[in-house]
C-alpha cells in the first residue's frame, strides 16, 4: 500500500495536541484523541438582501445575471392587476425603463437584461403575444402558436425554448421554438403543466415543479426531445429558476409561499440555504451560483436577495470573560488586542475599562466619568471615547486613552447617546445617537470635532465599521436594516441587512464588515462583502447593547451586552478562516 508520503510529497505528522495555526490543507494525528485531521476553508451557500424594486408584484418575469437582470409584467395588485412595467438591475438597483407594449402577468421569459423576449401570459384571456427587448425597448414580434400563461422558458431572444402553461383547453405539454422569427412546434414535454420553471438553452433545457397537484418532475430538454429525470425534493409551483443549461440550475421559492432553495447538478437536487424572505410567483435570473430572486407574494413583494456559493463560512469561538459584566459598552482594537469601556451594571454607570489580550481580559485605567451609551474608536494603544449617557443626561464628553490612562479632549458639537464610532484615535467618525433621535455626523480630527453630512436615516443603537473616510453604517431603531456608506464627504444607502436590528455592534471595514447581536435579544451574524449581507453562524450568547472589535469580516470580537439570562460579561471571537475536520476516529 501506498503511504501518504509517497503520493503527497510529505509525511504526516504526529501531535498531543491539535497545532495552534495549521495551514489549510495540513493533515496531522492527534496522538492524544486518536484522530487523522485536516485543515480546510469553510464555505456555504446563502441568500443575501439587495435593493428593492420599484414596484412590488408578483407573478413576475425576468431575465439575466446577478448583476444585468431584467424583470418585467406581473400583478401589482391595482386594477386590472396586469403590468407593462420593466425594471433594469445594475446589482445594486433598479431602475424603470420602457414599459411593454402590451400589460399582461404569468409570462415567460428568455435572454439577458440587454435583449430578451417576453411571451404569453395573462390579461384575461391567455395571451400569445411576444415581445423584443433591445436594452431600450419593447418591440411585438410574431405570435406564439398556442396562447398560455404560466408558461416557462429558456434561452436568448434569438433562440429561445417556450413550454408548458395554461392555455385555453387547460394545462398544456406544448414546446414550442423560436428562431428570432418565428416559433415552431417542437416535441412536447411528457407531463401536462403550468406553474413551472425553466432554465437553459435552446438546446439544453430543464423544467422544473409546476401543477396540477404540485409536483416536483423535472424534465430535461436535449434539443429535440423532454427526458423524464430524478425529482425535487419538494414538490412545488410558482416558483423562480436560475441556471445555464440542463445540467446546472436553482429552484427557489414557490407555493405555498415557501423559502426552499434546491440545486440541481445534472442527476440531482440538493437543498441549500432558503431565501430570507419566502414567497411565490417570484422572478428569477442567473446562474446555479449567482442567482437573482425578486418580487412575489403574499403581499405583493419589492424585496430583492441575492444568491451566491462559495461564502466564507466561520464560527464563534468562546474566550474570557470581561471582569465586570456589563452593556451599553464601547470598544475599539482588534479580536486579539481589544479595548473595553464605559457601560451599565448595578448600581449604575461605569468608568471601568478592561484591556484584551487575544485571551483574557485585566482591569486598566478608568474613564474620567462613568457613562453608558457611548461610542468609541481606534487601538488598545490610542483610544477615543465620546458621547453617552452621563449623570441625568446626555453628554458630548471626548475622552483620549494613551496607552495607560484617559484624558478630556474637547467636547462633541451635538450630545447624544446610542451612537456609533468608527476610525482612530486622530481621525473618527460619530454618527446618529439619541435626545433626540438624529442623523448628525460628526467628524474629529484629533483636536476638535466638526459637522459634516448627516446620514440619510435618523436612528439611535446603530453600528459601524470601516474609517473616517470609508466607512459602513449599519441597522439602529428606527432605521431598521438600513446600510449606508461613508465615502469621507457623503452618506449613500446601499443594500440592507437581512434582518433589522438595533443595539447591535458591528466590527470591520467599509468592504469587508461584520453584524452581530441586537435587539430582541439575539445572536444573529451577518458578513458584508463591500455589496451584500449574508447570513452566517450565529453567536453562542445572543444579547444585544455588546461591543464589538475586529479588522474584517474574517476577525471580530463580540464582549459584554444584555441577553438571557441577565448582563454579561461573555466574550467570543469570530474565526472564519480555515477549520479542522476529522478524517478519521479509529
Amino acid at each position: 500500500m501506498a503511504e501518504y508520503k509517497g503520493t503527497h510529497g510529505t509525511k504526516i505528522q504526529n501531535y498531543t495536541s491539535d497545532p495552534a495555526n495549521p495551514l489549510t490543507g495540513q493533515v496531522w494525528y492527534n496522538a492524544t484523541t486518536n484522530n487523522l485531521k485536516y485543515e480546510y476553508q469553510s464555505t456555504t451557500s446563502a441568500w443575501a438582501t439587495g435593493n428593492n424594486l420599484n414596484t412590488a408584484r408578483s407573478y413576475i418575469s425576468g431575465c439575466g445575471t446577478q448583476t444585468a437582470a431584467l424583470a418585467f409584467a406581473g400583478n401589482d395588485g391595482t386594477p386590472p392587476e396586469v403590468s407593462n412595467l420593466t425594471e433594469l438591475y445594475n446589482g445594486t438597483n433598479w431602475t424603470e425603463v420602457n414599459n411593454l407594449q402590451t400589460s399582461r402577468q404569468m409570462a415567460g421569459a428568455a435572454g439577458i437584461s440587454t435583449a430578451a423576449l417576453a411571451f404569453g401570459g395573462n390579461a384575461s384571456p391567455a395571451r400569445n403575444k411576444t415581445e423584443n427587448w433591445n436594452g431600450t425597448n419593447w418591440t411585438e414580434v410574431n405570435d406564439l402558436g398556442t396562447a398560455r400563461y404560466l408558461v416557462a422558458g429558456a434561452g436568448t431572444n434569438t433562440a429561445a425554448l417556450a413550454f408548458g402553461g395554461y392555455a385555453p383547453g387547460g394545462p398544456t405539454v406544448n414546446t414550442e421554438l423560436w428562431n428570432g422569427t418565428n416559433w415552431t412546434e417542437v416535441n412536447n414535454l411528457n407531463t401536462n403543466r403550468y406553474s413551472q420553471q425553466g432554465a437553459g438553452t435552446q438546446t439544453s433545457a430543464i423544467a422544473i415543479g409546476g401543477t396540477p397537484a404540485p409536483t416536483g418532475n423535472t424534465e430535461l430538454w436535449n434539443g429535440t426531445n423532454w427526458t423524464v429525470v430524478n425529482n425535487l425534493n419538494t414538490a412545488r409551483q410558482n416558483a423562480a429558476a436560475a441556471g445555464t443549461d440542463n445540467t446546472s440550475a436553482l429552484y427557489f421559492g414557490g407555493s405555498p409561499g415557501v423559502a426552499l432553495t434546491e440545486t440541481w447538478n445534472g442527476t440531482n437536487w440538493t437543498e441549500t440555504a432558503d431565501l430570507n424572505t419566502a414567497r411565490r410567483g417570484l422572478g428569477g435570473a442567473g446562474t446555479k451560483t449567482s442567482a437573482l430572486a425578486f418580487g412575489g407574494n403574499p403581499g405583493f413583494k419589492a424585496s430583492t436577495e441575492e444568491f451566491n456559493t462559495g461564502v466564507v463560512g466561520g464560527s464563534w469561538v468562546t474566550s474570557g470573560s470581561l471582569n465586570t459584566a456589563r452593556d451599553s459598552l464601547a470598544g475599539c482594537g482588534t479580536n486579539t488586542a481589544a479595548l473595553a469601556f464605559g457601560g451599565e451594571a448595578p448600581p449604575g454607570k461605569q468608568a471601568l475599562t478592561e484591556l484584551y489580550n487575544g485571551t483574557n481580559w485585566t482591569e486598566v485605567g478608568d474613564l474620567g466619568n462613568s457613562r453608558s451609551g457611548l461610542a468609541g474608536a481606534g487601538t488598545t494603544a490610542a483610544a477615543l471615547a465620546f458621547g453617552g449617557a452621563e449623570g441625568g443626561g446626555v453628554s458630548a464628553r471626548t475622552e483620549l486613552y494613551n496607552g495607560s490612562s484617559w484624558s478630556n479632549q474637547s467636547a462633541m458639537v451635538n450630545a447624544r447617546s446610542r451612537l456609533a464610532g468608527i476610525g482612530t484615535s486622530t481621525a473618527a467618525l460619530g454618527f446618529g445617537g439619541q435626545s433626540p433621535t438624529t442623523a448628525n455626523t460628526e467628524l474629529w480630527n484629533g483636536s476638535n470635532w466638526t459637522e459634516v453630512n448627516n446620514l440619510g436615516n435618523a436612528g439611535y443603537g446603530l453600528a459601524g465599521a470601516g474609517t473616517s473616510t470609508a466607512g459602513l453604517a449599519f441597522g439602529g431603531q428606527p432605521r431598521n436594516a438600513k446600510t449606508e456608506l461613508w465615502n469621507g464627504t457623503n452618506w449613500t444607502a446601499v443594500n440592507d441587512l437581512n434582518t433589522a436590528k438595533y443595539q447591535l455592534a458591528g466590527a470591520g471595514t467599509q468592504t469587508s464588515a461584520l453584524k452581530y447581536g441586537g435587539l430582541t435579544n439575539t445572536g444573529a451574524t451577518e458578513s458584508w462583502n463591500g455589496t451584500n449581507w449574508t447570513e452566517v453562524a450565529d453567536l453562542n450568547n445572543a444579547r444585544a447593547k455588546l461591543a464589538g472589535a475586529g479588522a474584517s469580516n474574517t476577525a471580530a470580537l463580540a464582549f459584554g451586552g444584555d441577553g438571557p439570562p441577565g448582563i454579561t460579561g461573555a466574550t467570543e471571537q469570530w474565526n472564519a478562516g480555515p477549520q479542522s475536520r476529522t478524517i478519521d476516529t479509529d
